[in-house]
């Protein structure tokens, strides 16, 4: 069983991780690809500093890949948390045998890129768009004092 460290050789990798979870840094995501279709080891494909919808343009539809993303919520400045989605990303044509051994592979990912509020299993991009992820960390903070989807 390979160890995170044979599938994550690539050094760029931790460093990127930091800058996403940096305030220091402008870089609010990451991706990262397979080094080619027969190949286990994950090479850092991607980073940047603009919204969600460019990380997402760096994920085809015949591959796997996996994305961090740190976002800022709140309701108002004085509430502003920084909040971080960790994403497995399968696209529609991805091959079969890479998804299978991408259910093991992820836990080896999780190992490295630790800190995160929700994990977004998915292949469709529509779920990977700002106000869905943001949604989702927002569940994930507990209270919400959005009054949308709210009774009173």
């Amino acid at each position: 069983m390979p160890s995170p460290s044979d599938i994550l050789t690539d050094p760029e990798i931790a460093q990127a991780y930091e800058d996403v979870r940096s305030d220091k840094s402008e870089t609010n995501w990451l991706v990262l690809k397979y080094a080619s279709t027969s190949s286990d080891n994950l090479t850092l494909a991607a980073t940047g500093h603009g919204p969600i919808t460019e990380m997402t343009q760096s994920l085809a539809d015949d591959e796997a890949a996996y994305a961090y993303i740190r976002m800022r919520l709140g309701n108002d400045e004085y509430s502003e948390r920084v909040k971080f989605a960790f994403v497995v990303w399968q696209g529609p044509q991805t091959k079969v045998m890479r998804k299978a051994k991408m259910s093991f592979q992820s836990g080896q990912v999780k190992q490295v890129i630790r800190a995160y509020a929700v994990e977004i299993q998915t292949g469709d991009r529509k779920d990977l768009e700002a106000d869905a992820v943001t949604l989702m960390l927002r569940k994930a903070m507990g209270a919400n004092y959005d009054r949308q989807g709210s009774s009173y």
